[in-house]
């Protein structure tokens, strides 16, 4: 089974302070946030629908802002971490993602950048977010997929197992690329679509990374992480094998990403055609191509 089924994977008041402490840091981390942003919201592009109410989760400061700039006229943001929530400005709400409190057909666009690998119940947050949009309304998501932040694991793992006999998860699980698209049909959206962006991150050393997972409320929620302090060689060992060995070298990060797309349900949408409802036999297209 992969992990991203199991129903509690993730302890969320744990998850609600890490983005509580990671307000007042967040716009350390703003230009990667933006990057994604951008390349998720290109796909509003693709549409001539004229959105009106939105919905942004977790944008950290940085959705609701373009959303608003794009002319759309009412914007909510909302996040797990009311300090968080409160960095969106606009019109904000501290709300869960597992327990979205919204009635059906509220908004005609929902926005989640990076914001939902930290839910237990992802099928069941999908099916509310496409209870609150109206239909034909448009949903739209990133979230990172595997192999993101393999090396880092790698280290820990094989650093603790060397220190220790064994070792803790330390890094969240992510779901895969083909995974994604089946989500979105299993939760009800039309026309689901998932594709990859691939960022490459640069650091010139990797405690610079931890750094940005602090500033981004990215550490470690995981409900069966060791709640015991590690040994204080673990991450100087773990890191030590990260970091690049030339002085102008940067240690290359990818963030593999899944833009998720897909539509609440309408009349309106093309339908496909059922068994025995076509026009002519494939007997009958050979023959006329011969």
């Amino acid at each position: 089974m992969h992990p991203m089924n199991d129903p509690v994977i993730f302890d969320r008041a744990a998850v609600r302070r890490h983005r509580d402490r990671a307000a007042p840091l967040v716009h350390r981390v703003a230009p990667v946030l933006q990057e994604v942003a951008d390349r998720l919201l290109d796909r509003l592009d693709d549409t001539t629908y004229r959105f009106s109410a939105a919905l942004d989760i977790g944008g950290r400061g940085v959705v609701g802002a373009q959303l608003r700039a794009r002319g759309i006229d009412s914007v909510v943001s909302c996040d797990l971490s009311p300090k968080m929530a409160q960095v969106n400005g606009g019109t904000v709400l501290c709300a869960d993602e597992e327990w979205l409190p919204f009635g059906p057909g509220t908004f005609d666009l929902v926005v989640a950048n990076l914001s939902l690998h930290w839910v237990n119940d992802l099928p069941g947050a999908l099916a509310q977010i496409r209870h609150a949009l109206k239909p034909d309304g448009l949903f739209l998501a990133s979230i990172p997929v595997l192999p993101t932040l393999g090396e880092l694991r790698r280290a820990l793992t094989e650093a603790e197992c060397a220190l220790t006999g064994g070792a803790a998860p330390r890094v969240s699980p992510f779901p895969d690329l083909r995974d994604c698209a089946s989500l979105l049909q299993r939760a009800g959206f039309a026309l689901p679509v998932a594709d990859v962006e691939t960022l490459t991150l640069a650091y010139r050393s990797s405690m610079a990374l931890l750094c940005d997972l602090r500033a981004a409320g990215e550490t470690n929620a995981l409900r069966l992480r060791s709640r015991q302090s590690p040994r204080p060689e673990l991450f100087p060992a773990a890191l030590a094998s990260l970091t690049p060995e030339a002085d102008d070298a940067h240690l290359s990060v990818p963030l593999r990403v899944a833009i998720m797309t897909g539509w609440a349900p309408a009349d309106s949408q093309p339908q496909p055609l059922q068994p025995g409802a076509f026009s002519i036999s494939l007997e009958d297209a050979i023959k006329k191509m011969e």
